[in-house]
């Protein structure tokens, strides 16, 4: 009986060590994205917004770095970093984050993100709000279309007809077609030209499916539902430098208000000079609204 025993010994074994080469081969990296890890102390995650990879944050880890542990995210398809094979979700990106601070044992980290990555920080805190800590959005909501129909009465379904029509339009597009876009559209997003040659390089090194498959996203998902559910507090800071004429402030403002009033514990800062990259406009005004609402 013992010799008949020993293949189904071994054949255990066996299946027991490929399982635990499997389990290790799942500690790699998340494929939705990458992670520079720069200083030590208490653990404050980057998230940069479309087309955009951690070069966006670089003058600000420079600041932060002496006293927290930066974990600076470039997402797969975005400003060189390799695309997946099928289009990126946001979701996947999400659910992958919250398993990235369960794996490195990150406490309650600091989410900060700009644009695109404000969303997905609104998104990890709303889904995950035992996991994460403090939320600081840089010119980023839970829902982009009122942006552009500057009515926050918009709803998912109006939107679904131009998600798919952007998605289309940007899948056709060539790389240096990107960067061009990106260039005819630069007035909202910096002020000084050094800074607007790293957003086109950036965007003639995204991904064009990437990009459409993002911008549907963004455009039909609505987390103002979802946002209640956030547990720590939240700092939503707006960029009004490119509005065509200051008597929109107010409107804007309250657009912004109205996408985080169910959140128990948020408030909304404007900089009226800075243009969409605040990081790069204005950036002594971004580390000083930072470092006070991480201190408070």
């Amino acid at each position: 009986m013992m010799l008949k025993r020993k293949p189904l010994i071994l054949l255990c074994y066996t299946v027991f060590m490929l399982l635990s080469q499997s389990l290790k081969a799942d500690e790699t990296p998340a494929a939705s994205f990458q992670v520079q890890v720069e200083g030590k102390g208490k653990a404050i995650i980057l998230i940069p917004g479309l087309m955009s990879d951690q070069r966006v944050w670089q003058q600000l880890a420079t600041a932060l770095k002496p006293d927290y542990q930066l974990h600076l995210v470039s997402l797969a398809g975005f400003a060189g970093t390799p695309a997946l094979a099928a289009p990126l979700k946001l979701t996947q990106v999400t659910s992958e984050l919250a398993a990235y601070i369960q794996q490195k044992q990150l406490k309650q980290p600091i989410v900060i993100g700009h644009s695109m990555g404000a969303f997905l920080a609104f998104q990890l805190a709303s889904s995950y709000p035992k996991l994460t800590g403090k939320v600081i959005a840089v010119d980023g909501l839970p829902y982009l279309a009122p942006v552009f129909s500057r009515d926050s009465t918009t709803t998912v379904a109006q939107m679904v007809p131009q998600a798919k029509m952007m998605q289309q339009y940007y899948q056709q597009m060539t790389s240096a077609q990107l960067a061009e876009s990106a260039e005819q559209g630069m007035a909202i997003q910096v002020s000084q030209p050094e800074h607007a040659a790293i957003v086109t390089k950036m965007a003639g090194t995204s991904d064009p499916a990437t990009v459409g498959a993002v911008i549907a996203e963004l455009l039909t998902t609505d987390l103002r539902g979802e946002v209640h559910k956030i547990q720590q507090p939240v700092l939503l800071l707006g960029a009004g430098g490119a509005l065509p004429s200051d008597s929109m402030r107010p409107a804007v403002q309250a657009l912004y208000q109205q996408q985080i009033n169910t959140i128990p514990q948020a408030k909304l800062d404007f900089n009226w000079q800075s243009r969409h990259f605040i990081m790069w406009d204005q950036p002594d005004w971004l580390l000083a609204q930072i470092t006070d609402f991480i201190k408070e």
